[in-house]
């Protein structure tokens, strides 16, 4: 069994984990990506309509700034976010934006003059300006005052992600490749590395480490559809879960995507609505105005699944083979603005449902896309239990999203929570000699390879694809978009059993060496622990907030239940989590929670709000108009950041001042 070293492992290769070996390697650290797969084929590809950054140059863009995408993302979250995080975020992502530029990232730029787009339903003619000539254009989405969703027609994350993966490669950062962690070196205290296991050899190596990331995607494949790739089941919380000593925070948090085509459910990004499409039901007629007439189809993601699904409900569903659906109509765009702009979407439509978007409407309905919930961590990345573990990413409870995350925020996140805590990362490993004891390593090596053995060894027992099947079916029936008590119940005390039943899992293939039946029977034991984690969250915030709707308790309840959920597995042989709550401090917030826009107001006020916004007032009060940005931002809310990062973002309209 092989040990290998290094100062700063990073689990995944996709968008937030090559940032952070970036900034490790910058500062000149040993560094090593682990892979289940080439790092060019990670889920961030995926992503298909932009990255959020007020950069203001567009002409729907002016006026925009780091205030008015704070203020999005917290009424995004539902007010559950870390508010400190997400000012953290909305400062730094203008200059991830822009250095992106600099690596090859080919944006879609303004062009000076008239453009035709279409807004609510009608074709708009746009002047755009000649100063503005040539930086960095942006597309309108849901839950945003302004349009500040930068991009590259719709095919976003491949680009990035291609530029980001070069930048790594020109650095000579190795990524292993074909390569699983399925444990974590800790001693309760401290995080040394991973136990890792070869998919094609089936060798097990210990990779020893000043600092470990988790940056190992979302887990959307606990459901049976999934926008997700098939390789984000979920592996990294339960990294983090297994220690019995690193919290998961907000895992119930779970996002579904309005756009998902119907089988299959592979994403039409948001893109499409935010160019201008629509959303109609059986009878052809648009129904989004009739529920949120402000915002229609770009209502934040949350509201409009929950929208549509209620408008089936009624039975306005177009009846298929697959369950109701509803139509997505691009076709007022125009060919030429699909052909260029909605690339993706279009060869979407042609190989999996054999339509012409430009023609035909595309059939969609709400399907599991995000997990809010992940790794919990504090502002600088590092886990709160286990000293020298970080995440970053969707793995990540950072937590910039709350309970619902905005279009654009996410990949946005993955590059910009990739400068700031590599940079973080980078300091630990400065900062903390690595001092551990080899028989730790032989034990963490020993425990793995006896896993192995015994399920190799077993003769009688359980079919792995039938578990996962029924574990997926449950969280698709009982922790959907909408939840209720008794169907909670049902999950929970259902994925208790599945437990105990895949502690006797029969493999057909014996082999060490290339299985994958034995790579899905590893990943199921640990996907189980992970799904309960969900399911118990969900069971026992009895409110509604953002992404996460009880029917039985349809209020939000800022009084009992502003705060956020952190489970751990502190029993090995337990069978569900155990459950603590870390609350949030209105008193500390710049934007105190409120009316989010979308519906009745019925939340539950929380007794500190109305005092905090009296004490903003004061102190604004106090600075008078004269105060600075930086003294006003230092008396409300401060917050910190890499000294590289602090400068103040320029905009097109800071240089005619």
């Amino acid at each position: 069994m092989k040990i290998i070293y290094t100062d700063s492992l990073v689990i995944g290769a996709g968008l937030a984990g090559l940032r952070v070996a970036i900034a490790s390697k910058q500062r000149g650290l040993d560094t090593l990506v682990l892979s289940l797969i080439p790092a060019k084929r990670s889920h961030s590809a995926a992503a298909q309509g932009g990255m959020q950054a007020s950069l203001a140059n567009a002409l729907k863009g002016q006026g925009d700034n780091e205030d008015v995408h704070f203020h999005d993302t917290v009424k995004g979250s539902d007010w559950g976010c870390d508010q400190q995080v997400a000012r953290m975020f909305a400062h730094t992502a203008p200059k991830a934006v822009r250095e992106l530029a600099n690596w090859g990232v080919p944006w879609t730029r303004v062009k000076a003059g008239p453009r035709q787009v279409v807004v609510n339903a009608e074709k708009v003619t746009l002047e755009e300006a000649q100063k503005a000539h040539g930086l960095i254009n942006a597309r309108d989405f849901g839950g945003t005052k302004k349009w500040r969703t930068c991009y590259t027609a719709d095919g976003t994350g491949h680009s990035l992600l291609y530029a980001v993966d070069n930048k790594a490669i020109s650095l000579d950062i190795p990524v292993i490749e074909r390569v699983e962690a399925l444990s974590l070196i800790h001693d309760g205290e401290r995080c040394h590395g991973a136990i890792v296991r070869d998919l094609v050899s089936g060798e097990i190596s210990a990779y020893v480490a000043k600092a470990t990331t988790i940056a190992t995607g979302g887990y959307g494949r606990l459901y049976s559809v999934s926008t997700n790739a098939i390789i984000c089941e979920g592996i990294g919380a339960a990294l983090a879960l297994d220690t019995g000593v690193a919290t998961l925070g907000n895992m119930e948090a779970v996002q579904f995507h309005p756009t998902a085509i119907v089988p299959v459910g592979i994403l039409t990004t948001e893109g499409c609505r935010g160019d201008g499409g629509l959303l109609r039901d059986k009878d052809g007629h648009r129904f989004m105005p009739d529920y949120e007439p402000e915002k229609k189809e770009l209502a934040s993601r949350d509201v409009v699944s929950r929208r549509m699904t209620e408008h089936m409900r009624k039975g306005k569903g177009v009846d298929s083979p697959y369950g109701p659906h509803l139509w997505l109509d691009i076709t007022l765009l125009g060919k030429e603005h699909i052909d260029k702009n909605l690339r993706e979407v279009k060869e979407i439509c042609e190989n999996f449902l054999g339509i012409d978007p430009a023609k035909d409407w595309i059939p969609v309905r709400p399907t599991q896309h995000y997990s809010m919930g992940g790794v919990r961590t504090k502002a600088n990345g590092e886990s709160p239990q286990l000293k020298g573990l970080f995440a970053v990413g969707e793995a990540a409870c950072w937590d910039m999203h709350g309970f619902n995350r905005l279009g654009g925020n996410s990949l946005a996140e993955t590059v910009v929570a990739g400068m700031i805590i590599g940079e973080y990362v980078a300091d630990f490993c400065d900062a903390n000699a690595l001092h551990i004891d080899t028989d730790l390593i032989h034990a963490k090596l020993d425990e793995l390879n006896g896993e192995v053995s015994q399920l190799l060894s077993q003769e009688e027992g359980e079919n792995v694809y039938q578990l996962r099947n029924e574990m997926q079916q449950v969280m698709m029936d009982y922790v959907g978009i909408f939840r209720n008590g008794d169907e909670l119940e049902k999950a929970v005390s259902t994925l208790k059993q599945l437990m105990q039943r895949s502690q006797k899992l029969k493999l057909t293939c014996k082999k060490r060496h290339a299985n994958p039946e034995l790579v899905d029977a590893l990943r199921l034991k640990r996907m189980l622990r992970v799904a309960q984690t969900v399911a118990t969250g969900a069971l026992a915030r009895t409110e509604s907030r953002g992404a996460h709707a009880r029917e039985d308790y349809p209020k939000r309840d800022d009084a009992n239940w502003l705060n956020r959920t952190l489970a751990s597995w502190p029993n090995a042989q337990a069978l569900e989590p155990t459950l603590s709550y870390e609350a949030l401090d209105v008193m500390a917030m710049e934007l105190p929670p409120g009316y989010r826009g979308y519906g009745d107001d019925n939340a539950i006020a929380h007794p500190d709000t109305e005092k905090r916004n009296a004490q903003l007032a004061d102190i604004r009060e106090q600075l008078g108009n004269s105060a600075t940005a930086q003294q006003r931002q230092d008396a409300i809310m401060p917050f910190q950041l890499p000294s590289q990062f602090k400068p103040a973002n320029q905009r097109l309209e800071d240089s005619e001042s």
